[in-house]
């Protein structure tokens, strides 16, 4: 006996695209770009291959070189020319992501995205003001209020200089409802704000640690982060964000969690993000170095996965590289 359902009959190349259930776009992307006040020229990510540190004169250039792929979204992260124990610079109105911002809401069309965070500016890593003794004693942690204002200068220094959407990534607790105040008071609320609502404390972030300089330099960062083992506490911690005024709930990492993809997108009306972390990028460059795997197939496939599970924007190092094929 003949089957009488036949999916195979769909599968055929003219119908094929008529078909498919899920759309990618180069519109659906944002890149990262890595601004350095360190330095006078671009310098290549070792971890991060294709990737570079480039100083706040080529800033313009490299957002330009996104968007001529049809990308038109970055999200902007900086390794300052100092650091101390309460990140000034993250929020200092002459601080590198600061004057790459301006020059690039002045110079450019694209939409811009600052990274809120401090990790990258304090000279311990952490995301915040820490304990006194933190440094010997690893059940002290990140002082949660005491980081929220510090937070919420970082985000009106960046609207200040331009940035059309800000991104808390601390995992401190009220940052949302700090941020958005902030901004309002301060005259910016047309400045969108996507929340890193839930965020792991994942093994994937390697390479990102590199190419921003963000390592603790000392502990980790469980105490603030969420625990990978969790999927219920992610809907509370998006919750939280939601009530609070993001705009955009974003999960990160994106491909080991795409059933927290889901549940957010099954739970929110608010548009959902994934961050496609440094370590996936990494790993398949690897693989692809390896000749064990096609780079340009696997990482569509991986943007797809996280676009059918239920992100409606990604942030990716693939964004450039996928541009032409989506």
């Amino acid at each position: 006996m003949h089957p009488l359902d036949r999916p195979r009959r769909l599968r055929t190349d003219g119908v094929r695209p008529l078909v498919s259930e899920t759309d990618l776009s180069a519109t659906d992307l944002i890149a990262p770009v890595f601004v350095d006040a360190t330095t006078d020229e671009r310098v290549p990510i070792g971890t991060m291959p294709g990737h570079e540190r480039v100083p706040v004169a080529e800033t313009v250039a490299r957002v330009e070189e996104v968007l001529s792929t049809g990308v038109e979204a970055v999200i902007v992260f900086g390794i300052p020319e100092s650091k101390d124990p309460t990140g000034s610079r993250a929020y200092a109105p002459d601080g590198v992501v600061q004057r790459a911002i301006r020059r690039v809401s002045a110079e450019t069309d694209a939409y811009v995205v600052g990274d809120v965070c401090l990790c990258e500016y304090t000279d311990h890593g952490h995301c915040g003001v820490i304990e006194a003794d933190a440094e010997t004693d690893p059940t002290l942690t990140v002082r949660n209020d005491e980081t929220l204002d510090l937070l919420a200068r970082t985000a009106v220094s960046q609207a200040d200089a331009g940035a059309d959407m800000v991104a808390p990534s601390a995992m401190t607790d009220g940052q949302v409802r700090a941020i958005r105040a902030a901004l309002d008071e301060a005259g910016h609320e047309d400045v969108a704000l996507m929340s890193y609502a839930v965020k792991y404390e994942s093994a994937f972030y390697g390479p990102f640690r590199d190419a921003a300089d963000g390592a603790p330099a000392f502990g980790d960062r469980r105490h603030y982060q969420m625990d990978p083992a969790n999927r219920r506490e992610a809907l509370r911690e998006a919750r939280l964000d939601a009530a609070e005024g993001a705009d955009v709930l974003m999960v990160k990492p994106g491909l080991p969690y795409l059933d927290v993809v889901r549940d957010l997108r099954e739970e929110f009306d608010h548009p959902i993000a994934a961050y496609n972390v440094s370590g996936e990028y990494a790993m398949l460059h690897a693989a692809a170095e390896k000749g064990w795997l096609d780079l340009e197939a696997t990482a569509h496939e991986s943007l797809l996965s996280l676009k059918r599970s239920g992100a409606d924007l990604i942030v990716t190092y693939f964004a450039e590289d996928l541009a032409e094929r989506l």
